[in-house]
């Protein structure tokens, strides 16, 4: 056999180790409190959602310089809050090329 059949195999069957004991894992069933928080989760959004247009469409030139720092504000601690409650899969460039990588290797 050549070295690279073997590399070849030997991924696929260390890959087939990883992913096996994940797919035997129990079901649980939904409780109702994950069903209950989702719409309040998303209510809260659309609040937040409303409030930052409301602070676009508004007029600050008639504002304080205190004002104007205040909503600057709000739209900051606004954005965070809503950067924090959402449930995103990030991936770094080195995860992408090294997915990329084994894919190639693989096929």
């Amino acid at each position: 056999m050549k070295t690279t059949t073997k590399l070849r195999m030997t991924l696929v069957l260390v890959t087939l180790a990883c992913t096996v004991p994940t797919f035997a894992s129990p079901v649980t069933p939904v409780t109702t409190t994950a069903i209950t928080t989702a719409p309040s989760d998303d209510a809260k959004a659309e609040i937040l959602l409303k409030r930052l247009e409301e602070i676009k469409e508004m007029d600050k030139s008639n504002l304080s310089r205190a004002e104007k720092k205040a909503l600057r504000r709000e739209v900051k601690e606004i954005k965070a809050t809503m950067k924090s409650s959402s449930n995103g899969i990030y991936l770094s460039i080195g995860a992408i090329i090294i997915i990329v990588l084994i894919l190639i290797l693989i096929l």
